[in-house]
């Protein structure tokens, strides 16, 4: 089992400034990886150690007066794998470092704030890995394919996401941003194993359907959400979803890089070693 070029994966997802064309990016390849399924199951393996020792020294910095922490922002279409990253990706740490934040529709008290008062609310501690199955990003996605904004707000929104996002940067936290690309072929196959499976009814929600037809205004959305927010110091990256198996790795590779961004050593200790030892060998019997 070999270690994968992180650094290499990494760059194969970053989007670049400009136009987003979701269309010309294939949502079943497996970009910057030449390997198959169970090369790529090995792979992810393999970033595990690392990335849970490294996890666990962004734990021990923030509780040492680090100021870091990493916020993983999950975004995609019903079926994109969401929960599946979850399970197979973010579940390689150790929870205790983790923070996992699922958003639904807001309340009616979260609606008297603006539409990042929640969000802020649930951003993790130094030292944690936050995730956020989806986020603030449905406030400029499916509030403009429902309208459920006025088109002056959705702009403003943009500009505050693109400003809330910097000043985390500023404060220590690292956004990492993916869009789990998955075509609608594939998200037809997977909603029709729901169905076929009765272990699956609780996951099937008839409205997924609803929100099928409404398929390129949502592409629309996307692409129009990336290009505004995708800046240097929050980069948008597009995952290609439909092989389970690659979106899985492409996130833990992404998790692993900030990590090794960090270049974070052990904390040292601030008592005196040795006399510590000598206070344990001296103790009475218990």
């Amino acid at each position: 089992m070999s270690a994968f070029p992180v650094s290499d994966l990494t760059s194969h997802l970053r989007i670049a400034p400009g136009p987003v064309d979701l269309a010309a990016i294939e949502t079943d390849a497996a970009p910057g990886f030449d390997g198959g399924k169970s090369e790529g199951e090995e792979a992810l393996a393999a970033l595990a150690p690392e990335l849970e020792e490294l996890q666990e020294r962004l734990f021990a910095d923030g509780k040492s007066g680090g100021r870091r922490s990493i916020l993983l922002v999950l975004q995609g279409m019903d079926t994109s794998g969401k929960g599946g990253t979850l399970r197979s990706t973010v579940g390689l740490m150790d929870p205790q470092g983790v923070r996992i934040t699922s958003f639904k529709a807001p309340t009616e008290d979260e609606r008297k704030h603006d539409f990042l008062w929640r969000i802020t609310k649930a951003l993790p501690p130094v030292g944690l890995v936050g995730v956020f199955d989806r986020s603030h990003y449905e406030d400029v996605l499916i509030a403009r394919v429902r309208e459920l904004a006025s088109p002056d707000e959705i702009r403003r929104r943009y500009g505050a996401i693109n400003d809330w996002e910097a000043d985390l940067a500023e404060q220590g936290t690292t956004v990492i941003k993916c869009m789990l690309h998955i075509s609608a072929a594939e998200q037809k196959k997977r909603l029709l194993a729901r169905l076929d499976d009765p272990t699956k009814y609780w996951k099937y929600n008839p409205g997924d359907v609803d929100e099928r037809e409404l398929w390129p205004a949502y592409q629309e959305a996307y692409e129009i959400a990336i290009e505004r927010t995708n800046t240097d110091g929050a980069p948008w990256h597009v995952i290609p979803a439909d092989k389970k198996w690659y979106r899985n790795l492409a996130i833990g590779s992404l998790l692993l890089d900030a990590l090794r961004s960090f270049d974070l050593s052990w904390p040292a200790a601030d008592f005196d070693i040795e006399h510590e030892k000598q206070r344990l060998v001296d103790e009475l019997p218990l």
